[in-house]
C-alpha cells in the first residue's frame, strides 16, 4: 500500500513541479519572443531605407538588431515635434485634404486615425474606471469598463426620458477586445477600485488572477456602494 502511494505521489510531484516551472518560464519566453519579433519586424521595414554609410552593420562584423526600431522611433518623434509647429500643421492639413479626396482611402484613414486618437489621447477619459452592472439578469453581476457619459443624439433622447445614462463596454472572457457597447443608468453602476489593467487581467484569466485589494478595505463586506452621480464626469 505504501509503495503504491509512493508511485502515485512521485508523478504528481513531477507534474506539479513542471506546471510551476511552466508558469514561470512561459511568460518570460513569450515576452522575449514577442519583443524579438517586433524588433525584427521593425528592422525589416526600416533597414532597406537606411543609407549604407549610416548603417552600423557596414562598419561592424556582426548584425545589430534593433537599429531599424530605434531609427523608426526617432523618426516618429521628429514627425510629432514638427506637427506641433505652424508649418507642420499646415503640411498635415494639406496631406489630409489630399487623402480625403480618395474614396476608399479616406474611409480607412479616418477609421484608423479615430482609433489611435481614442486609444492614445492623453487627456481622454476612456476606460479609466471599472465597474459592475447586473447582467445578464438581476442578481448576476458582470464587469464593465466605464467609457463616458452618453453624448449627442443618444444623450438627447435619454434626457427627454429623464434618464442619466453612461456608456460602458461589456467585454467577454477571455478576449476583452471584443464586446458590447451598453448604455446603463448611472445609479445602476457599481464602481470598483481596481485599475482597467487589473480588470483586463481578471477577465483574460477567467477570474483566476485577482488583483490585490487594499488592506483597509478587506473587512468591508458586500459590493461597493453605487457610484455618486458626479463621479463619472
Amino acid at each position: 500500500m505504501t509503495e503504491k502511494l509512493i508511485k502515485v505521489s512521485v508523478p504528481t510531484r513531477i507534474r506539479n513541479n513542471f506546471l510551476a516551472g511552466l508558469i514561470i518560464c512561459a511568460p518570460i519566453a513569450i515576452t522575449l519572443w514577442l519583443t524579438w519579433s517586433i524588433v525584427h519586424w521593425a528592422d525589416s521595414w526600416v533597414r532597406p531605407y537606411i543609407p549604407a554609410r549610416y548603417d552600423p552593420e557596414n562598419y561592424l562584423n556582426f548584425a545589430v538588431p534593433g537599429t531599424g526600431l530605434v531609427i523608426a522611433m526617432i523618426f516618429i518623434t521628429l514627425i510629432g515635434f514638427l506637427a506641433k509647429n505652424l508649418i507642420g500643421q499646415s503640411i498635415v492639413r494639406l496631406g489630409e485634404s489630399l487623402v480625403n479626396r480618395v474614396p476608399l482611402v479616406r474611409t480607412i484613414y479616418k477609421s484608423v486615425k479615430q482609433i489611435f486618437e481614442t486609444v492614445l489621447k492623453e487627456q481622454g477619459t476612456s476606460f479609466k474606471k471599472v465597474g459592475l452592472i447586473e447582467y445578464p439578469s438581476p442578481g448576476l453581476w458582470s464587469m464593465v469598463f466605464i467609457s463616458t457619459d452618453a453624448k449627442g443624439e443618444i444623450a438627447s433622447k435619454f434626457n427627454a426620458m429623464g434618464q442619466d445614462m453612461v456608456a460602458v463596454f461589456l467585454p467577454p472572457t477571455p478576449v476583452p477586445t471584443a464586446g458590447f457597447l451598453v448604455f446603463v443608468p448611472r445609479e445602476k453602476i457599481t464602481i470598483l477600485d481596481m485599475s482597467p489593467e487589473d480588470g483586463a487581467k481578471l477577465l483574460i484569466s477567467g477570474g483566476l488572477v485577482s488583483p490585490e485589494y487594499r488592506q483597509e478595505l478587506i473587512a468591508a463586506k458586500g459590493l461597493p456602494k453605487p457610484i455618486p452621480m458626479d463621479s463619472l464626469t
